[in-house]
């Protein structure tokens, strides 16, 4: 499996991937102005087990929630690619139809669908979110899900040297949490994964898949989804949520991952479900007041952007076309015509000529 990774038309596939839409960067261009010597070079690191992965860049954002991301070195990102391209259709045949997040195929919006889906077939719902999900994912539990389907020990030792690199990245963002059994040393397990990493995003659906066998097996919960690290489950009895919510609780905590247990509550879908930025009722879907206000903030100030001259039109249209994109999956025409009509477009300023005389 090994040779896999480090051929060259699958390290090719992933430069280009880990490439696309990021190509006027520096650090791409870089890479990019000896891509062949490059990759030769990252394929022999790889075949000696020389390879080392480099230093993060952290940077914060703060919409729709505050985050740390931390990105790797294009030629990590390169690896990363190269490895998930070979290992991932290994997963992906294992995870259930119903995880939605970081997949070919799925996305936000087919994770909306399905859960009006079920809104309509079943009265009540409960709906639930990890504390903390990337800074808490525990590398011991990761790996050895990894181990149970990959096999190949030099694969595993390129799990095992990523995993290792973003160790401790997110503690800051974690807040240590003694399970049973645990001594005072628990605080030094390896936990959490760089969010921005490629196997970060594909490594939480290897280690949340535990919990969607267990709702849909162990529990026997017919209607259930998840996206990242928020779930749903949904009955026609509020008895039987209570006691699966319970259920989940204590199985999570096998998994070292807790909750927000006041938030999750049993309610009528009547009363609207809070899903990935929207609110989704059974007959119709609303848009969060959070993602009207953020978006109405940054089209102003793309506007005032445009209207002297710092952006260009296509980059102001791109954004509001982006953001109509998302929000046209919920009853949002009057929001839209409202918000855009808000704000009058004036022409950037044009360049002053040169007075007579004047040197250019």
């Amino acid at each position: 499996m090994v040779a896999s990774i480090v051929e060259w038309d699958n390290l090719w596939l992933a430069y280009r991937k880990a490439a696309k839409g990021k190509r006027s960067t520096a650090s791409v261009a870089r890479f990019e102005f000896q891509v062949a010597d490059r990759l030769v070079e990252l394929q022999a690191e790889l075949q000696s087990k020389s390879y080392r992965p480099g230093p993060y860049t952290h940077f914060t954002i703060h919409e729709p929630k505050r985050r740390k991301i931390s990105a790797a070195p294009f030629r990590d990102r390169v690896v990363h690619h190269a490895l998930c391209n070979v290992i991932e259709p290994l997963f992906e045949e294992r995870f259930i139809a119903d995880s939605y997040a970081n997949r070919v195929g799925k996305g936000t919006h087919k994770a909306i669908d399905r859960v009006q889906h079920f809104a309509r077939r079943y009265r009540y719902v409960l709906r639930m979110d990890v504390v903390q999900h990337f800074p808490s994912l525990d590398h011991a539990i990761l790996r050895q899900a990894i181990a149970d389907v990959i096999h190949d020990p030099d694969v595993l030792w390129l799990v095992d040297l990523i995993l290792a690199s973003g160790a401790g990245v997110l503690a800051d963002e974690y807040t240590m949490v003694y399970f049973p059994g645990d001594d005072l040393w628990a605080i030094n397990r390896p936990r959490g994964l760089p969010i921005g990493n490629l196997t970060s995003q594909f490594w939480s659906n290897v280690y949340m898949s535990g919990l969607d066998y267990f709702v849909k097996k162990t529990l026997g919960c017919r209607a259930y989804l998840r996206y990242v690290d928020d779930f749903a489950l949904f009955s026609d009895s509020k008895k039987q949520l209570w006691a699966w919510k319970r259920a989940v609780i204590d199985y999570l905590a096998t998994q070292r991952l807790t909750v927000h247990e006041t938030a999750a509550q049993v309610q009528p879908v009547a009363t609207g479900i809070p899903w990935l930025g929207f609110v989704v009722y059974p007959t119709h879907r609303l848009l969060k007041r959070r993602n009207a206000v953020n978006f109405t903030r940054r089209f102003e100030r793309n506007v005032d952007l445009f209207a002297s001259g710092n952006i260009t039109f296509a980059e102001l249209d791109a954004s509001v076309q982006g953001w109509i994109n998302h929000v046209r999956y919920a009853d949002t025409w009057g929001l839209r015509r409202i918000i855009l009509g808000r704000k009058r477009l004036s022409p950037p300023p044009r360049p002053t000529k040169p007075s007579q005389g004047q040197h250019v």
